[in-house]
């Protein structure tokens, strides 16, 4: 979407505040002994209180009110019995509508400690979403963001998912402006316009650049047992910056 005026300003600041708090508050609690289910409704508690709905389940019918991924995930994890151990890689993706308004946002962690030595991969991935969003602003070129993240994972000697990319967000949880991308590409001419509301999301990993999907229909995962982080900001596209929705 392309925020017009005051009330689309003020509507989305609103479930983007709600959005990022959820994530928040979904971190705080994922530690040993946890299961992915009582995160899912931990987040659904908190952002229930405020009349906001999950927006995969609103729009395609998710099982659960986040998605939560573990390990070798990469996205769109089902909430369950699964218990988290000690250095597990965990996502949080956290998407919500109020309103007729979407935000959308994604966290990656360790529980507790690093056993399985990603914690590089982790600062690479978010330091990726950072630069990326620096560079947003009207009249830039679109595929610059994925040059920023592509580059800068490459630069520290990790690749990028080239099959799951950011979107356009606002009055649905994925629209106009489709497929931004986490690698560069040279045949996208779109600009970056004023208003433009996006969601910036980086997948950064280990070895893979696809995924296969599980046989629950849902989850997606490296094909060869890599690893990968992503990053996710809901902003507005604007001449000075982007203003970012989502930051808690």
């Amino acid at each position: 979407m392309t925020v017009r005026n005051k009330e689309d300003l003020e509507a989305l600041r609103k479930i983007g505040k709600i959005t990022a708090e959820t994530l928040l508050c979904m971190r705080e609690a994922a530690k040993p002994g946890i299961t992915t289910k009582e995160l899912d409704l931990i987040g659904y508690s908190y952002f229930s209180k405020f009349g906001a709905r999950s927006a995969p389940q609103l729009m395609y019918k998710f099982p659960g009110y986040t998605c939560i991924s573990l390990n070798t995930e990469i996205a769109h994890g089902i909430p369950n019995d699964r218990v988290l151990k000690e250095g597990d890689l965990l996502n949080l993706d956290v998407s919500l509508e109020l309103n007729g308004y979407f935000a959308d946002t994604g966290f990656t962690l360790i529980i507790g400690k690093d056993n399985k030595g990603l914690s590089k991969l982790l600062d690479v991935s978010s330091d990726a979403l950072k630069r990326a969003l620096a560079g947003v602003r009207t009249g830039e070129k679109l595929n610059s963001i994925g040059r920023t993240i592509e580059n800068t994972a490459k630069s520290n000697g990790f690749k990028v998912i080239r099959t799951l990319c950011g979107h356009g967000v606002g009055k649905s949880l994925h629209e106009e402006p489709f497929d931004i991308c986490n690698y560069y590409e040279p045949r996208d001419k779109r600009i970056l316009k004023s208003g433009q509301v996006i969601a910036v999301e980086t997948f950064v990993s280990t070895g893979a650049e696809d995924f296969v999907e599980g046989k629950d229909g849902w989850t997606l995962r490296t094909p060869d047992g890599t690893y990968t982080a992503q990053f996710e900001h809901s902003v507005i596209v604007t001449e000075h910056g982007p203003i970012i929705l989502t930051a808690a």
